[in-house]
Parts: C-alpha cells; sequence; structure tokens
C-alpha cells in the first residue's frame, strides 16, 4: 500500500457513501456476463431493427441502460485489465494487447500498483467467486483469484496450452470428434474477414460450453453469495456462428456501412494499418453486408446462450437479490469509417452496451445519459457488496439512487505515452476530442448532434478543442502518463507513416506457424 501511484490515484474506499447492502440483509449475487467485440447498436433494445436480441431486451427491460458507456482502452487485454483492477493503463500499464513496463516509482506487479484483483476483492467479501471465459491475461494462466477459473482463450502457443485450456481440453475429453480442428472459433490469418461457420454444433462451441458451465454454477447450492464472471470470446471475428444462427440474417437486408471523408476517417493511421493486417484493406459493401449478418447471427446466438443463464437464475429463490451486468470490452468499425476491428476512438469502436439489472434494488426499463466507463465495475460490484471500493471509477449505483455526482469527462488512452501510437480521448457533454501524438493531429465531433461522426470539426470550434486539450493535458499530469506531455502540453512526433505487414495467427499448438513455401510441404507434413 505504499506505493506511489497507489497513494495519490487510488481511494481504497469512498469515504461516506452510503451502503446499498441494508444492514442484517443478505448480500446479492453478482454476475458479470460480457461479450468481446460487440458495438453498442448491436442490440435491438438500443434501437436497431436489424437485429434479434430477445434475452439482451429482457435484460434491458428488468433494469438500467447507460446509454453513455465507453472503453477507455478499445482493445481485449486493455479493457480486461481495466475491468479486473478498475483502473486506468496509466496503472494497469495496458495501453494495447500487450504490457507496457512500469515506469519508476510503480510497483511491479498489477496488483502491487492497483490493488487486489475484483475477484480476490469479491472472495475477501465472502463471495463464492467463479471464473469462465475469456481473460486474455499475461500470462496466459495469471491466477486472479476466482475459487473456479475455468479458461477458453482464443489462441494455443503450445500444446500444453491447448491441453490446460478449459473449453479445448473438453473438446478432447467430451467432443473429441472435433478435435481436430485447429481454429475452434473460426479461421483467422487471411479469413479474419470471411464469413464462417462453426464447425461444432452450437451446444459444442465456445459459447455453448460457456453458458453450460455457468448453468452449471448457477446450480451450485452454497451458503454464500456468488460472484460470476461470463466472458463470452464472440462477437469477436472471424465470424462463425454454429447453425441455424449463421442464416437467419439476409444480407441484403443489412444496412450498408457508414463513413465521412477518407481523410478523416483515417486520421487515426491504426485504422488503415489494422485493415492491411487482417486483409481487409479493400472490403466492399455486399461483402460488409455479409459480414454484419454473421456479426448479427454470432450475437444472436450469445443471446440465446445468455438466455439459457437468465433462465437458471430466475429458477432460484434470491433471483431478485441478483445483480447482473451486461457489457463489452469494445465495438468493432465493422466497414464503417473505412476500417475493420476495433482500437479506435470512433463510436463504432469505443461506444459498448452497459446494463446493470438487480430487481430487488434497481427500477425496471431505465435509461441514464452520464459517462459511464469499465472502471465503474469494480465499484458496481463492491458498492453492491456492501464495502465500496471505486478505485478510478465513479459511483453509477449511487449515482442512480441520486448520492453520487455524474462524471464530467471520461478520459481514453491507447498507445504506450511518449511513443508515436499514444493517443488520447476526452468525452465531455456533447462532445468528442481526439490527439494523436503522431503528427499532433486532432478531431472533434458533436456526438449528439452527429452520431456517426461524419462531420469533424476542430477547425471550426477552436474554443471546444483548447478546452478538450487542456483538460487532456492534465489528465496525463500522473505518474504513468507524463511521457505523453512535453513543456509545450501534448508531446507531438512528426507524422510517420506506420509500416504495414500483416498478421498471421495459426495453431501454434499443432505446429502450424504460416504458409507453407511449397503447398507440398503441407502435405510431406500430413
Amino acid at each position: 500500500m505504499t506505493d506511489l501511484n497507489r497513494r495519490t490515484l487510488l481511494g481504497a474506499l469512498s469515504a461516506g457513501a452510503a451502503p446499498l447492502v441494508r444492514a442484517g440483509a443478505r448480500k446479492p449475487n453478482i454476475l458479470f456476463v460480457m461479450t468481446d467485440q460487440q458495438r453498442f447498436d448491436a442490440v435491438a433494445a438500443h434501437g436497431n431493427p436489424h437485429i434479434y436480441t430477445p434475452n439482451l431486451d429482457r435484460l434491458a427491460g428488468r433494469g438500467v441502460t447507460f446509454t453513455n458507456a465507453y472503453s477507455g482502452c478499445p482493445v481485449c487485454m486493455a479493457a480486461r485489465y481495466s475491468i479486473r483492477t478498475g483502473c486506468e493503463p496509466a496503472l494497469t500499464r495496458c495501453f494495447q494487447n500487450g504490457m507496457t513496463p512500469p515506469v519508476p516509482g510503480q510497483a511491479d506487479t498489477v496488483t502491487g500498483r492497483c490493488g487486489p484483483y475484483l475477484a480476490q476483492a469479491m472472495s475477501s467479501l465472502g463471495y463464492r467467486t467463479f471464473g469462465i471465459g475469456k481473460f486474455h491475461t499475461a500470462p496466459w494462466d495469471e491466477p486472479l483469484g476466482y475459487d473456479l477459473h475455468l479458461h477458453s482463450e482464443e489462441l494455443y502457443e503450445t500444446p500444453d496450452q491447448r491441453r490446460r485450456d478449459s473449453f479445448a481440453a473438453w473438446i478432447a475429453s467430451k467432443r473429441p470428434a472435433y478435435d481436430f480442428v485447429e481454429a475452434l472459433m473460426g479461421e483467422r490469418t487471411e479469413m479474419y474477414y470471411m464469413p464462417q461457420m462453426s464447425p461444432m454444433p452450437a451446444a459444442a462451441t465456445v459459447e455453448g460450453w460457456a453458458a453450460a458451465r455457468a448453468v452449471e454454477q448457477l446450480n451450485v447450492t452454497d451458503s454464500r453469495p456468488f460472484f460470476g464472471f461470463i466472458s463470452f470470446i464472440g462477437p469477436h471475428p472471424p465470424f462463425a456462428p454454429p447453425l441455424p444462427f449463421n442464416r437467419i440474417y439476409d444480407p441484403d437486408r443489412m444496412p450498408n456501412p457508414i463513413g465521412g471523408s477518407l481523410e478523416t476517417d483515417h486520421t487515426d493511421e491504426q485504422i488503415p494499418w489494422m485493415n492491411y493486417a487482417i486483409w481487409a484493406e479493400d472490403v466492399n459493401n455486399p461483402h460488409a453486408r455479409v459480414l454484419k449478418a454473421r456479426y448479427y447471427g454470432e450475437i444472436t446466438y450469445i443471446d440465446d446462450c445468455i438466455g439459457q443463464i437468465l433462465d437458471a437464475l430466475d429458477k432460484r429463490p434470491d433471483a431478485a437479490n441478483t445483480l447482473i451486468c451486461f457489457y463489452s470490452d469494445h465495438g468493432d468499425l465493422l466497414g464503417d469509417h473505412h476500417g475493420w476491428q476495433k482500437e479506435s476512438y470512433f463510436e463504432a469502436a469505443c461506444h459498448v452496451p452497459f446494463l446493470v439489472s438487480w430487481p430487488e434494488r434497481l427500477a425496471a426499463s431505465t435509461r441514464r445519459g452520464e459517462l459511464a466507463g469499465l472502471t465503474d465495475l469494480f465499484g458496481i460490484a463492491t458498492t453492491a457488496a456492501g464495502a465500496q471500493q471505486l478505485r478510478q471509477g465513479v459511483d453509477l449505483l449511487g449515482g442512480i439512487e441520486g448520492k453520487a455526482p455524474p462524471r464530467q469527462t471520461l478520459f481514453g488512452y491507447y498507445g504506450a505515452p511518449g511513443t508515436r501510437r499514444f493517443k488520447v480521448m476526452a468525452r465531455s457533454g456533447d462532445w468528442k476530442y481526439i490527439y494523436f501524438a503522431n503528427g499532433g493531429r486532432e478531431q472533434l465531433f458533436h456526438v449528439s448532434r452527429d452520431p456517426q461522426e461524419l462531420e469533424e470539426l476542430s477547425a471550426r470550434q477552436s474554443d471546444i478543442v483548447l478546452r478538450l486539450r487542456g483538460e487532456a493535458e492534465k489528465a496525463c499530469q500522473v505518474p504513468g502518463l507524463r511521457a505523453a506531455l512535453d513543456n509545450n502540453g501534448m508531446r507531438r512526433f512528426a507524422f510517420e507513416a506506420r509500416p504495414l505487414h500483416r498478421i498471421y495467427q495459426f495453431d501454434h499448438s499443432r505446429g502450424v506457424r504460416g504458409f507453407p513455401r511449397h503447398p507440398g510441404d503441407v502435405l510431406k507434413r500430413a
């Protein structure tokens, strides 16, 4: 507890906050359910007439929908470290898919800088804990404090990792007919954004496996309340839903991607760089509609899995005293803004669904517009458990009850500070400001009036740019972010185009490292 950053940036307990758990009352069960790469608009209840999500709509209908929730660092690993710590990348040191070394004065470990992980905190509060699905930690099998910890990671680096991955081990032992499949979640590399169908039936996919394991845990008899974390891998590409979910959406009924000028859309060089990396640099509208149909099919399949979990929960006598949070780690551009994937501060990539249900305490069918972030989840769980730890989040539950102020500005950070990859977002009121260290470029959007972000306004709204840039500079004046600044404010590098290269993702556990030099080499190896 003596680490400099923890003293200066964290408050272990929020003083004066009224506990939601009344004296003598049983603590609520708490269930976190997340998807990977699901956009805010990919929920029917959010106003999308093209997608079918009856169970997410059911969850929204019995609780609170936060309509302005964001992933501060919109990429898989970084988002997950913020969720499990309640802290921003300045402390987690995860600014992308990979760890950045701590700065002088910071502890060597994540928990040394941030405090115990969420599962550890909930265990200390008397909860039975279980975690199922994708965790994306470094190392891949990092202990997180769950009583039951079942992995389903996307890639296997070694035969040992595949043997110890809970889902892959289940396939090998319970569904051995499918153990020959190298890419259990769909083919990647050049097939990343090609429409696919799972080779396994619905009950044998990673989503079906996760739902079944969750139902098992909901049926466990235990005197303690539970804290459960269910992390689905989909709809992260490749889009490979099982039958019949691969064919429930007609691509010609799907809307085309939207975008502004290429100059504006590709101000963030991460977008064209990623397009090339995953063979998506020239996706036309008909192909994009097919991909959206498969993306929606994957979401509807996960929605069906969530329905199984909700049905099992509703059978429990304490269902009304169960707090459920549903959210995603980030979105997917899905062709919008001439881009694919995430790691961008366009709404399609960083604006996420965020639903909170607690029938015993929260009103049904409520919509709230304050700014919410993934760091707030730590506070939701610990507040509901009666021992609030907000860390670097805000008190969303207290805000619902009118006891805590809303966040005024939400900041996002991507890329190591002091490098060309660094960028920062400031989302405040109607506005979104983005600064790119590579070239010192800026963007400004009026997201209330222009939710599709087609009109870039930085040249016409210099007063707003000055204010939000100043707020971003102030936010960076903390250990772990100061390298993003110089004597003139935000650090600027002369623009340098990012070299393009392809990303190859094969099953290393089966000895596959890339395409063969000659096609016959594969046949000889087989």
